[in-house]
């Protein structure tokens, strides 16, 4: 195992480690322990920048799972590295707000760090991995910790319902990725994503390209919370602050934004990337911008704020694949939606962690998140309302911050589709820049609401559950670090440009060579109008904004997409519970009439589909006249069985059932499988016996009375064995197994007894998750115990 490896594992080795310091230390707040992490990641990470700008990636890997051929490939290069400083960077910025925001006396600090560490060393596997089916495991851990995180407070119903929400919701994409991960590996025969970006042009033509590409847009398109499937996002507001802040500036809806960039060399060629990226995009920056409009919590309007502008970022994605379609390029504008999307992408995690931790800082010391209980903050707050300037102006596009930059860029994307002449975008493709445009208005007046409907006003101290003040400086850092990325990166962009945004347009467009170089003034040209127009328009808007926001109510709240979830949410669990009832009616009989039945259907229809009934005694060995006394012994014991009055007397002939079984494994020289089952028939017997002691007096009303389905159910159990058994042993579909357990069990498991080498060692996870369950259920059993006692008290 390399160090890069070592890094990635090892959040997941310090969260091992959190319980115990969380219980040594409780006067020091565990988030001390856990900062200096991410900063030596981050530290780490920052070592390869010259690497991965003037060389080839740089790739590690070992073995995982040889006999399925997966290996732990650890890859960086420039896109890796970008969101690799992006997670540890903002990580450590949010692991020091943490300490700060979460009080060590109120707040279960060593649950939370754990859950945050999964969730980083969960995020560092997805962009560092090389092996999709690695990027998977990864991909869906982010999805259960980020369900830890969203539902820390498991105390309130809405923490609850948002992990559920997020969890359904980015977990039906992810599977949906498996399968287009299947698909790839059937097309190239190999989970690499190096090697499959290597068979790109083989991939094209295959008739499983279109499947692999919509598995893939799905997974993507659930994690980045486009629409419609961003409903998800609001409702992960109900996690802490920190949590936010991670999770929509660095981390988990980035996931679907780093796929798309990475797998583009593979699909970028299609047209139905194009489309579906651009299209999805575009509609969801418009529809996420318009509907913050309207939010009145401060969390909510960030929540869709990021809604928007990962749309923008993923139409920006699509939009720069058509650049493939061109030789020769000599400018810029074919290419400059691929580096308006990296940068943005860079710009959008320093303005919208800032704003996420003004917002808690506010939540934090007013007590509330609610714009029509806030205002008149500014004199109160004069540290924090600057940072909000700051980054709302950022994030509305204003000069002279970083914001404005890529925004000025998306505009000359947007603006320049027109002149493609692929895929009709020359036609069709004016709808872009007239949405960005539109979408552009309402990200200005949610910008200024932020700011303005907090900070200015009246001040309206009765409707605060907290009298404001100042945050103290611990809070203040982090987010003053991100200010001053936003100004820094706003007044110099270029000092990104060489050794991080050009490497990483370079693994996203390897067929070009890149060299980006930002401005901050074009003249008065068709984008700075558009800007001009933007900023006019919005704060005409803004002022006007209880005139106009009555619009919002012409929308039908029953025909909202959270509606359409619950709603679904409430017939799958209806419907469940109504298919469960019509069988699950208490009887025991009953359950094994299903089973039976299930097990004649499917076992008879394959056996004689596959043409393997079959009888042939040729090769039978004689049978003994003590072995058909056995056999006598056990149908009559069965048999009596049915007729037996009491309890006693049936447990007496189901006894001898059983000890007989175990003297046929005796005359078959099985002296193992005859013991197991001598013991297994005692315990058995005495269980019963014990049982039936406690129960009441059988009646004789009580007795079964004949059915016809069960006679038939029974005889149809024991031919379908009967003929399977026969045909085992006359057919051969395939080479048996027996002969590879024979070649290696005393080589490959140093073990002579075969059926014991067998349970242990070659069945080894099998026994391993029996073990398994039963934990999980002894766990479930406390846990109600343990509830039954709490709520007796």
């Amino acid at each position: 195992m390399s160090l890069l490896h070592l890094a990635i594992i090892s959040p997941f080795l310090l969260a091992v480690l959190v319980p115990i310091l969380y219980k040594l230390f409780k006067k020091v707040h565990t988030g001390w322990f856990i900062l200096p992490l991410p900063l030596v990641l981050f530290v780490y990470f920052v070592s390869f920048v010259s690497a991965t700008s003037t060389s080839q990636p740089i790739i590690e890997s070992f073995t995982w799972i040889e006999a399925l051929g997966i290996e732990f490939t650890a890859k960086i290069d420039g896109l890796g590295l970008l969101f690799a400083l992006l997670i540890t960077g903002i990580g450590t910025l949010v692991i020091l707000y943490s300490i700060y925001y979460l009080s060590k006396d109120k707040e279960k600090l060593n649950t939370f760090y754990v859950y945050l560490l999964l969730f980083m060393g969960a995020m560092l596997g997805v962009v560092l991995s090389d092996n999709l089916i690695v990027l998977y495991a990864f991909w869906e851990l982010t999805s259960f910790s980020s369900f830890l995180l969203i539902g820390y407070w498991y105390d309130r119903e809405k923490s609850r319902y948002g992990a559920q929400k997020s969890m359904l919701i980015t977990v039906f994409g992810g599977l949906s990725m498996l399968g287009g991960i299947i698909l790839l590996y059937i097309m190239t025969g190999t989970f690499s994503i190096s090697e499959i970006i290597a068979h790109s042009d083989v991939i094209f033509t295959h008739p499983l390209f279109v499947p692999a590409l919509l598995c893939i847009l799905l997974g993507a398109f659930t994690k980045s919370a486009q629409f419609p499937f961003h409903i998800w996002l609001p409702d992960a507001m109900e996690a802490p602050t920190p949590v936010s802040a991670y999770l929509h500036s660095a981390t988990m809806v980035k996931a679907g934004i780093y796929l798309v960039a990475r797998m583009s060399p593979v699909f970028a060629d299609h047209a139905l990337w194009l489309w579906l990226i651009a299209g999805f995009g575009i509609v969801t920056l418009f529809w996420g911008s318009f509907s913050a409009v309207k939010q009145t919590d401060l969390k909510a309007i960030l929540a869709f704020s990021t809604i928007s502008q990962l749309g923008m970022i993923m139409s920006l994605l699509g939009i720069g694949a058509a650049a493939l379609h061109f030789d020769g390029i000599d400018d810029k504008y074919h290419t400059i939606a691929t580096t308006a999307a990296v940068f943005h992408l860079i710009n959008h995690a320093t303005f919208k962690g800032s704003l996420f931790m003004v917002v808690g800082i506010v939540d934090h010391e007013t007590g509330t998140r609610d714009i029509r209980r806030l205002g008149g903050l500014m004199q109160l707050m004069p540290i924090t309302f600057t940072l909000a300037i700051i980054g709302s102006f950022s994030m509305a596009g204003l000069p002279p911050f970083n914001g404005f930059l890529s925004k000025e860029m998306f505009f000359t994307a947007m603006t320049h589709i027109i002149d493609f002449n692929v895929f009709q975008l020359d036609t069709w493709g004016i709808l872009f820049p007239v949405i960005a445009w539109i979408a552009s208005v309402f990200t200005f007046i949610y910008s200024m609401i932020l700011v303005f409907k907090t900070f200015t006003g009246k001040f309206q101290p009765e409707k605060l559950e907290k009298k404001p003040h100042e945050a103290p400086i611990g809070m203040l850092i982090s987010p003053i670090i991100l200010a001053s990325l936003v100004i820094i990166i706003g007044f110099f962009p270029n000092i990104l440009s060489v050794n991080i945004i050009e490497p990483a347009l370079s693994a996203i467009m390897p067929e070009f060579l890149f060299e980006v170089h930002i401005s901050f003034w074009h003249g008065f040209n068709l984008e700075l109008w558009m800007t001009i127009g933007v900023i006019v328009l919005g704060t005409l808007l803004y002022l006007s904004l209880a005139k106009w926001r009555k619009i919002y109510g012409l929308f039908p709240e029953k025909l909202a997409l959270n509606k359409a979830y619950d709603h679904g949410l409430l017939f799958a669990q209806n419907g469940s519970l109504k298919m469960t009832r019509m069988y699950m009616n208490g009887s025991i009989r009953s359950y094994l009439i299903y089973i039976f039945a299930f097990f004649i259907a499917i076992l008879s229809s394959v056996l004689f589909s596959q043409n393997a009934f079959k009888i042939d005694l040729e090769h039978a060995s004689d049978v003994r006249y003590y072995e058909i006394l056995l056999v006598a012994v056990i149908v009559i014991a069965s048999v009596a069985i049915l007729f037996a009055k009491s309890r006693l007397t049936s447990v007496i002939l189901l006894g001898a059932v059983g000890y007989t079984v175990a003297l046929f494994f005796v005359n078959f020289r099985a002296p193992d499988l005859a013991l197991t089952q001598l013991v297994i028939e005692t315990i058995s017997v005495s269980l019963f016996l014990l049982c039936f002691y406690h129960l009441p007096k059988k009646r004789n009303e009580e007795r079964m009375a004949f059915k016809a389905t069960n006679l038939v159910i029974s005889i149809g159990v024991g031919a379908v064995v009967t003929l399977i058994a026969l045909s085992a042993h006359s057919t051969k579909l395939f080479e048996s197994i027996s002969q590879y357990y024979v070649e290696n069990t005393y080589t490959e498991a140093a073990g002579k007894n075969m059926v014991n080498v067998i349970l242990v060692d070659f069945r080894g996870f099998d026994t391993l998750f029996e073990i398994v369950v039963l934990a999980i259920a002894s766990i479930g059993i406390y846990a109600m115990i343990k509830l039954r006692m709490k709520g007796a008290k």
